[in-house]
């Protein structure tokens, strides 16, 4: 296989693997809880603690436009909430949670 060969391959595959992520990413909250989402995100007081981050009324927190850019950072930062806060959340919990921000805030596709 030639340079270029091996290079039209590489850019290929790349292609592939960032279609296949943004389909996983289109279904990763297909099948959240988003009542257990919100009643998580009460319980755990995640506004009170947004508020005490940013003031105001804590929504500041969720930047669209930020560094949040996908379904799995987003699931990503809840899970370091949990870890940060030792909230013990399981994974189908941090999905829930995931899944209501990005339905209130993110709106992934």
């Amino acid at each position: 296989m030639s340079k270029h060969q091996g290079s039209l391959w590489l850019c290929i595959s790349v292609l592939l693997c960032c279609l296949t992520l943004h389909a996983q990413g289109a279904a990763l909250f297909a099948e959240a809880d988003h009542s257990l989402g919100a009643s998580l995100m009460v319980q755990n007081k995640c506004s009170a603690c947004h508020i005490s981050r940013v003031g105001g009324d804590g929504s500041a927190i969720y930047r669209p436009q930020g560094r949040i850019r996908t379904p799995a950072a987003l699931t990503a930062m809840v899970e370091r909430c949990s870890t940060e806060l030792n909230l013990s959340l399981f994974p189908d919990e941090v999905n829930a949670i995931a899944a209501v921000l990005n339905r209130d805030h993110y709106k992934f596709k």
